[in-house]
């Protein structure tokens, strides 16, 4: 799997003792047990991704970079690609020098034809950019974290006069945060281009951060609990079962099938036949399928990931054989 974004996916200052970049505690990629990425928690399913976690991203992107990005993962021939792009895009050093909405959809889109016409089977998954004026929120009263936004010139556009009530600062941390807003709704409209991504619903636009969520070298990075707190969230929409069908998200990237259509030709786990499409019950074809394969692994000539239904892990066994026939003669409807 590979990670595109910016400085949070890169983890950067996430604890007073940790200056610059630490992809160790990333939300996506990285391997601490502390955080749970992504990549740590798929691990915990499938050993075969084990050291094949590549953080692509880059500190200080902006949406323009991610086509450069995606390149990266495409020469990478990775199958899972999470994205986080555009806080730096938002958080400028002044509100005329965000990034216009229709330019970032067009870098957005750009990215994204590059990424799933080099990688045609692998899963995308788009983060929401957490929502800046909360960050403003919760720290505006906090005399350090003002210093440091004000002595460092941290994203003026959003933390200029960060204690000013004037009705001129008012509406311009308004405006940015539309700004925000408009960034997510972009990436939720062209994501539903594309068969293979999954938009996180505003999951991260919407995560509550509270100041322990916030790295107190900078005031404006993720902490390693801010880290946790997203990989966590942003678990329940990657790793959950939004079709109710008993298959978790990852499972059913894994195998091939639907992850938000329970009872679609292609849908439910236990019915690949006939002609690996589905026709909403579990026949004796369906269970022949998987016996048929019993004992072939990845690379093997009958092998495929269709038949792999308890187990994602490379091989199909008698474990994957029986989910079929248990489920003989039922119907998803």
């Amino acid at each position: 799997m590979a990670s595109l974004g910016d400085s949070i996916t890169r983890a950067t200052n996430p604890e007073p003792s940790l200056l610059g970049d630490h992809p160790q505690y990333s939300w996506s990629t990285g391997d601490s047990s502390e955080v749970e990425s992504h990549y740590y928690r798929i691990l915990q399913q499938n050993g075969l991704i084990n050291g094949h976690n590549y953080n692509d991203a880059v500190s200080g992107a902006r949406m323009t970079h991610l086509n450069g990005q995606a390149q990266s993962a495409v020469s990478q021939g990775v199958e899972y690609v999470t994205i986080l792009m555009g806080a730096n895009d938002v958080c400028t050093s002044s509100e005329e020098t965000m990034t216009s909405v229709e330019t970032y959809r067009s870098q957005f889109q750009q990215a994204m034809d590059t990424l799933t016409s080099g990688l045609p089977d692998a899963r995308i998954f788009v983060a929401s950019i957490p929502d800046i004026y909360r960050l403003w929120f919760i720290l505006k009263d906090n005399s350090q974290a003002v210093f440091m936004w004000d002595t460092f010139s941290i994203c003026q556009s959003m933390l200029a006069n960060p204690t000013s009530t004037a009705q001129a600062d008012v509406e311009r941390r308004d405006r940015v945060r539309q700004r925000n807003i408009d960034f997510n709704t972009r990436l939720a409209e062209v994501c539903g281009l594309y068969t293979n991504c999954l938009f996180d619903n505003n999951v991260g636009f919407n995560t509550q951060f509270e100041p322990i969520h916030v790295s107190t070298l900078d005031y404006f990075h993720p902490s390693i609990a801010g880290q946790t707190l997203l990989a966590t969230n942003w678990d329940a929409t990657y790793f959950g079962d939004p079709d109710g069908d008993g298959w978790l998200n990852t499972a059913e990237e894994f195998i091939g099938t639907d992850p938000q259509n329970a009872c679609t030709p292609g849908g439910w786990p236990p019915d690949p036949s006939p002609a690996l499409s589905g026709n909403g019950s579990v026949g004796i074809d369906d269970v022949f399928f998987a016996a048929s394969r019993f004992g072939q692994m990845t690379g093997g000539p009958n092998y495929t990931t269709r038949a792999e239904i308890a187990s994602q892990d490379g091989a199909i066994q008698i474990d994957d054989v029986f989910a079929f026939a248990s489920r003989f003669g039922q119907s998803c409807t």
